[in-house]
């Protein structure tokens, strides 16, 4: 893909600046009704600087990463180098005409009709790069939505048939089932528990990303029924930054973690175990940890399913600096941690405060 962008943009930039030098020639001989070897050769050697010095700027733009930056701190940017880049073409090509003893009178002294023209074109050149650019960027985000979507109603799919399965609805119905002439306090608590975990699974389709407090208010009641189930052979500890709740995450990602913690975990040791779930930030991530009593060999997520869907969730809307993976921790303990930049979740968020702000108004 990558390597297609490239080729695409290196036609674009030498087949325009090439239009320019035909349209410009042509123009040249309408007006003066001669065109000399010479004024093709300047006309060149300008062409030539203006493909270098744009190209360079390109890649200070890329390397800057102003095509991230919101459109009113990039303007200024963008008019700055464009008057840089204007200057530096001006310098190479009087450069060279002054190398070859090509100067004439007007040109030995500062002219601004002459900067003036070259920064226009530097200007045209900069609008239409960032035209592509932001036209290109919303192709593609339309694209990963659609692909997001797409993911999302297949996760839901599969959590209603294997994650949320028949033996858990069984084992928590049993359960309040135990409860009712035991405790029937607890046993309408659980009852409220489980329609919570059914309405949060069948709404998961409807949403791209959930505040990390959906996840954990869904996990909480999750667990609890879970230790109905297996009452002191399951230890739980939740260490939740609440600066981190509001945060957003791949809905049904942290459920997901747990019950696989419990499934390929604590169901297995005859003595039970426990259960961490951490979120905390650490050096501009926010870190999402869930560890349990265990051994990777022989569990982990859905094969393939499972881990290919939360790697992919995290990529299309954090990036590529997104991260997920699970290991043995040691201490008979497995650790599945979620990384995220927290400028990118800062980002999101505030995209989708717009446009939940747009579709209010």
């Amino acid at each position: 893909m990558f390597r297609r962008v490239r080729t695409y943009y290196w036609w674009c930039q030498i087949g325009g600046w090439m239009a320019f030098w035909l349209f410009s020639t042509l123009v040249s001989y309408m007006y003066s009704q001669s065109v000399t070897l010479q004024s093709l050769i300047d006309r060149t050697v300008f062409i030539l600087a203006g493909i270098g010095v744009t190209h360079a700027f390109r890649l200070f733009i890329l390397h800057r990463q102003w095509l991230q930056l919101r459109l009113d701190r990039l303007i200024w940017r963008m008019l700055l180098g464009v008057v840089a880049s204007s200057v530096l073409i001006t310098a190479i090509v009087d450069a060279y005409k002054y190398a070859f003893h090509l100067m004439t009178p007007q040109e030995k002294s500062f002219e601004f009709g002459r900067f003036f023209s070259v920064f226009i074109i530097i200007l045209i050149w900069s609008l239409i790069y960032i035209l592509w650019h932001y036209v290109e960027k919303e192709r593609k985000y339309q694209f990963d939505r659609l692909r997001l979507e797409s993911m999302v109603k297949e996760l839901q799919l599969k959590t209603i048939k294997s994650q949320l399965n028949p033996h858990f609805i069984f084992n928590a119905l049993n359960s309040i089932r135990a409860l009712i002439e035991e405790n029937p306090a607890r046993a309408r608590e659980a009852v409220t528990e489980l329609s919570n975990i059914l309405r949060n699974s069948m709404q998961a389709e409807k949403a791209e990303t959930v505040s990390l407090e959906n996840e954990v208010a869904m996990v909480r009641d999750y667990l609890a029924l879970e230790m109905i189930r297996f009452e002191e052979r399951l230890e739980v500890n939740l260490h939740i930054d609440p600066a981190t709740l509001a945060l957003p995450v791949p809905p049904l990602m942290l459920q997901t973690l747990v019950e696989n913690a419990v499934k390929h975990g604590i169901s297995r040791a005859v003595q039970g175990g426990r259960i961490d779930v951490v979120s905390h930030r650490v050096q501009g991530f926010h870190e999402i940890i869930v560890r349990n009593t265990g051994k990777l060999a022989g569990s982990g997520l859905e094969p393939g399913f499972g881990l290919r869907s939360t790697c992919q969730r995290l990529e299309i809307l954090f990036g590529q600096e997104a991260s997920f993976d699970i290991r043995d921790a040691g201490d008979r303990l497995v650790e599945a941690r979620v990384r995220i930049p927290l400028a990118a979740q800062e980002r999101l968020q505030r995209e989708q405060s717009v446009q939940q702000a747009y579709k209010t108004f």
